[in-house]
């Protein structure tokens, strides 16, 4: 795995290029607690099955913060600390880029999931807080602290403009993002200096959007 260091991805993306139990990027954050936050990604791909989007694991809980993508078309579930959202009519599409959004806030409990400026409902998931050391892996979905890699959930495509907030964004905001405006970088991981490790058939290339 190549050593950590913040890199300017501006303009680039990571390409997941074959379906393994292994490959991967895991992003490197300093943060042990968080109340609430915002992900936001661009993504594209041809998978019809199941993998992880976004994958946040803690030694307590596996999916402190995950984004996944169920087999059926329409179908996403959002984890926070092991609880569980679902959502269901997302317009899914394949083969073309698409940008997602999720927020949490653990005032109230709720989470949504945006797909292209789209929203879902807002759903209750926790108002308890994330605690204790967070690894965050694109490209597998962690099934243990840094690990549990299963190849059935793996991710075959690219994803860039990676984000993430320690707040929830306001929905103009994540219009703006999903539709390329300028929006504040994440304060908690920004594709401008991102900090991470990646596997080999793991790929940095220009991104193609």
């Amino acid at each position: 795995m190549s050593l950590a260091y913040p890199q300017d991805l501006s303009g680039k993306m990571f390409t997941f290029p074959l379906e393994t139990s292994w490959a991967h990027v895991r992003i490197t954050t300093s943060r042990q607690h968080l109340a609430a936050t915002t992900v936001c990604f661009r993504y594209f791909t041809d998978l019809t099955k199941e993998f992880g989007m976004f994958s946040m694991a803690t030694s307590s809980h596996q999916n402190s913060f995950t984004i996944f993508k169920k087999a059926r078309t329409d179908h996403f579930q959002v984890f926070v600390r092991d609880a569980l959202a679902e959502y269901y009519g997302q317009e899914y599409k394949i083969n073309t880029w698409q940008s997602l959004c999720s927020t949490w806030d653990s005032s109230t409990g709720l989470t949504q999931l945006w797909l292209n400026g789209i929203p879902s409902a807002r759903k209750f998931i926790t108002t308890s807080e994330i605690n204790g050391p967070i690894i965050i892996v694109l490209g597998q979905e962690q099934d243990s602290h840094g690990g549990g890699f299963d190849i059935k959930q793996s991710f075959v495509g690219m994803t860039a403009d990676l984000h993430m907030w320690d707040y929830a964004l306001s929905p103009v905001q994540i219009l703006n993002y999903s539709h390329n405006i300028t929006v504040p970088e994440g304060n908690l991981l920004r594709w401008g200096s991102l900090e991470f490790q990646k596997t080999s058939r793991v790929e940095i290339e220009d991104a193609m959007f």
